[in-house]
């Protein structure tokens, strides 16, 4: 019965090629794995956030990777191997072989658990993976940060796949500053992060400015620097980042997590229309203030 639940649930997918069925895949992982999770204590001292965070429960239209966590307060010495051994236990009842691995170390305030399965495509109806299953292992990232910036809010959230139950997740506010967070510190680019980030443009998201000054004091270029951080510091910096931004780089990186309809629209990308984009959003929330 379990197995016929994640096939139905592919099916609603209505993939069109191999790169969104492994995607949907994914997904569905995903969702089982925030499942398990919420059968145990985990959202209690947890928080959901991050790209696939908007993916499952805001229904942003790009597919994602990763599970990202933060704790609620700081635990140098929290565990997650009790957590594990409930998912593997979990995975197993709707037909997923899961290999768990832990690559946490003692002494980094993140916690690393990779998932892997290569079991569940074997017994369901693929379209379009190759017959012999060989595209077909499922490898997910859950990270869990123990050292959390301050200032969070946080909000419940129902998931109703693939069963009812409850999760806690940071709230727009702060989702939308460790977004910017991100985006400003990183030193690499993330297209899927200025994705993203249009979307918080396009639905009017406040920034938890509190959030974004504790995490820029506690993790990158500004670590340490006690920043006053108000709306035309964050302003100023976004639009540096933007005017110097490699934005063929950023378009390679997203256009694998998107689907065909939206490949037209991500190859406009440039500087122009990040910075325009920017621009109508504060005049948006000025008029609407």
């Amino acid at each position: 019965m379990s197995v016929k639940i994640i096939q139905e649930r592919l099916n609603l997918y209505q993939c069109a090629s191999v790169q969104e069925e492994a995607q949907a895949l994914r997904e569905i992982t995903q969702e089982v794995a925030l499942a398990a999770l919420a059968r145990t204590d985990f959202f209690k001292y947890a928080a959901f956030h991050g790209g696939t965070c908007l993916r499952i429960l805001y229904g942003l239209n790009r597919f994602s990777e990763d599970l990202d966590f933060t704790l609620k307060q700081p635990d140098n010495g929290f565990q997650v191997e009790s957590y594990i051994s409930n998912l593997a236990v979990e995975f197993k009842a709707f037909g997923f072989e899961l290999e768990v691995i832990d690559r946490s170390e003692a002494e980094l305030p993140v916690k690393k658990v990779f998932l892997k399965d290569n079991s569940i495509g074997k017994v369901l109806k693929l379209k379009h993976l190759k017959s012999d299953r060989s595209e077909k292992k499922i490898k997910i990232k859950l990270e869990i940060d123990t050292n959390p910036p301050d200032h969070a809010g946080y909000e419940s959230k129902m998931v109703d796949f693939p069963f009812i139950f409850s999760l806690t997740a940071l709230d727009r506010s702060s989702l939308f500053a460790g977004k910017i967070h991100a985006l400003l510190s990183r030193i690499y680019v993330k297209g899927r992060d200025w994705y993203d980030f249009l979307w918080y443009l396009r639905n009017k998201d406040f920034i938890n400015l509190k959030y974004l000054s504790s995490a820029l004091d506690q993790q990158g270029p500004w670590q340490g620097q006690k920043l006053t951080v108000d709306q035309n510091w964050v302003v100023e910096a976004l639009t540096e980042k933007i005017k110097n931004l490699d934005w063929d780089n950023a378009i390679k990186d997203v256009l694998k997590f998107i689907k065909p309809l939206e490949v037209k629209s991500v190859e406009l990308w440039n500087k122009e229309l990040f910075l325009a984009q920017l621009e109508k959003y504060l005049k948006e929330k000025k008029d609407h203030n």
